[in-house]
C-alpha cells in the first residue's frame, strides 16, 4: 500500500501525549502472546512497525511500563495508555511498535498483516492476517514479511 494518509497523528486517550508517524509502516501485527493479553486487556495487540526516524512523541513525555529491559512499553503516565513499545534484541533504534488504535484515523494500520505468538492464542480468538507463526517468527523471516506488506 502506497497512500498511508501520511503524517498520521495520535494520542493516548486523556490527550496529555501525542505523537505522529511520518513514514511509512514496515509491518502490521497482532501478537496472541499472554503477556500482551495481560499488557492489553485483551485478546491480542495490535502494532504497526515503523521506522524510528519517521516516528515522534509530539506533546508531553511518556513512562516506561510493562517490561523494563531490553524491550520497552511507552505509556501515558496519567490515563496509562499503552502507546508504543521500543523493541529489544538490538532493534532499538530501528523500528517503533506503534499501538494503531491509539491513532486519530487508524484505517489500515490496524489490520494485522502478520500474528504472532498463535500457540497462546485464546481459542475463540482470530484475526484477518494473511501470515501466522506460533511462536515469533525468526529474525530473518522480517525482511521477506516487510516486503511483502509493502506490495500488499
Amino acid at each position: 500500500m502506497s497512500d498511508w494518509n501520511l503524517p498520521r497523528t495520535g494520542a493516548c486517550r486523556c490527550g496529555r501525549i501525542e505523537f505522529e508517524i511520518t513514514a511509512a509502516p514496515l509491518l502490521t501485527m497482532a501478537c496472541h502472546c499472554t503477556g500482551c493479553q495481560r499488557m492489553a486487556s485483551s485478546a491480542f495487540s495490535l502494532s504497526v512497525a515503523v521506522p524510528s526516524s519517521g516516528f515522534a512523541v509530539t506533546k508531553g513525555e511518556t513512562v516506561v511500563g510493562g517490561l523494563h529491559g531490553d524491550s520497552e512499553h511507552h505509556f501515558c503516565s496519567y490515563c496509562m495508555s499503552w502507546l508504543f513499545t521500543h523493541p529489544g534484541q538490538g532493534m532499538t533504534g530501528q523500528f517503533v511498535n506503534v499501538r494503531p488504535t491509539m491513532f486519530d484515523d487508524p484505517g489500515p494500520l490496524a489490520v494485522p498483516f502478520v500474528e504472532t505468538m498463535t500457540s497462546e492464542r485464546l481459542p475463540w480468538a482470530t484475526t484477518s492476517a494473511v501470515h501466522s507463526f506460533e511462536t515469533f517468527p525468526p529474525m530473518e523471516d522480517y525482511l521477506a514479511l516487510t516486503e511483502a506488506f509493502s506490495k500488499a
